[in-house]
């Protein structure tokens, strides 16, 4: 029998190696608008959204003033953070054009819509939120059918 991971489990935190810790609190929290939760000096820092332990834990445990990691390499190619709501992923996209902050792409997956961005250290970010199950795209034999399509970010916007 193969195994099958229980159906109730979720990705918990995440450990991020960063160069420079205020740095990466100027985004995360500053930009984002994650809390901090716990802080370790000048070392790590751990924030979270609503109260949780945490969901991100930066750290400068091995990266400190080091460079991004490059891009053609093995490694994390991005931290997908999931809205609530479709609203929530508007208003965070206004808040990332009045800062001027670069989007690195945008999606319609049919289940999500997404944005995409690097944090300072070259970290791919993920913002999204997803449709609900039932308007997921699946074909005529009941699979997922995914896409990556143009996301239209004026229509976006609109649901502020």
């Amino acid at each position: 029998m193969v195994y099958k991971i229980p159906p109730a489990t979720r990705i918990g935190h995440i450990h991020l190696k960063v160069a420079d810790l205020d740095r990466a609190l100027d985004f995360y929290q500053g930009l984002l608008g994650f809390e901090i939760m716990q802080r370790y000096g000048s070392e790590a820092v751990f924030i979270s959204a609503g109260g949780y332990h945490h969901h991100i834990a930066l750290n400068t445990w091995y990266s400190k003033d080091a460079p991004p990691a490059p891009q053609h390499a093995a490694g994390l190619f991005h931290t997908a953070i999931l809205y609530p709501e479709r609203r929530d992923l508007a208003v965070i996209l206004k808040r990332l054009q009045d800062a001027k902050y670069p989007l690195t792409g945008a999606a319609d997956h049919g289940v999500s819509e997404a944005l995409y961005l690097n944090d300072p250290d070259g970290n791919g970010v993920e913002l999204y939120w997803d449709r609900p199950q039932n308007q997921w795209p699946i074909d005529h034999e009941g699979n997922l059918q995914m896409v990556t399509e143009h996301l239209n970010l004026e229509e976006l916007i609109k649901c502020i």
